[in-house]
């Protein structure tokens, strides 16, 4: 075999080939890949300024790459900012926000292996988010505002 033939090409998706998800929670949304085999989700949020998202626990990594705006943890004392990276590590719990005092909105770049476990006040689990309910979940709100079938990556 030649090495052409042992690689699969390359998969590209412009930026506009993905339309933004309106969650109606001060969030947007694009799903970009999901690898079901491996529970992997690649994702983009877009944040308004003073967003909070659920204390939540990841069930396994996290690798996150800011491009605009801020965004933090309550249980930390850094912000994210543009360029940031962040690793989180399976198991890690924590409270996103997004600070009011930003001017722009907050763009980042999430890849999550796992689940998404948001946690009620006493740490019981209240909800999961998966790659599977994150596809569907995108998929519906597209197909809601009159974008069906965007063209996800999905193996």
């Amino acid at each position: 075999m030649t090495m052409s033939e042992t690689i699969s090409s390359a998969i590209h998706r412009d930026d506009d080939a993905l339309p933004w998800a309106n969650t109606g929670t001060g969030v947007g949304l694009k799903v970009l890949q999901v690898r079901r085999a491996e529970g992997v989700w690649v994702i983009r949020n877009r944040f308004e300024p003073g967003v909070e998202v659920a204390t939540h626990r990841h069930t396994g990594p996290v690798f996150a790459y800011t491009t605009q705006g801020a965004w933090g943890y309550r249980e930390s004392d850094f912000l994210n900012t543009a360029g940031s990276y962040l690793f989180e590590p399976a198991g890690s719990v924590h409270s996103l926000y997004v600070p009011e005092s930003n001017t722009e909105i907050t763009d980042v770049f999430f890849v999550i292996h796992g689940a998404n476990l948001d946690l009620d006040a006493e740490g019981n689990v209240v909800n999961v988010t998966d790659c599977d309910s994150i596809l569907a979940g995108y998929l519906a709100m597209c197909n809601a505002a009159g974008t069906p079938d965007p063209p996800v990556i999905v193996e």
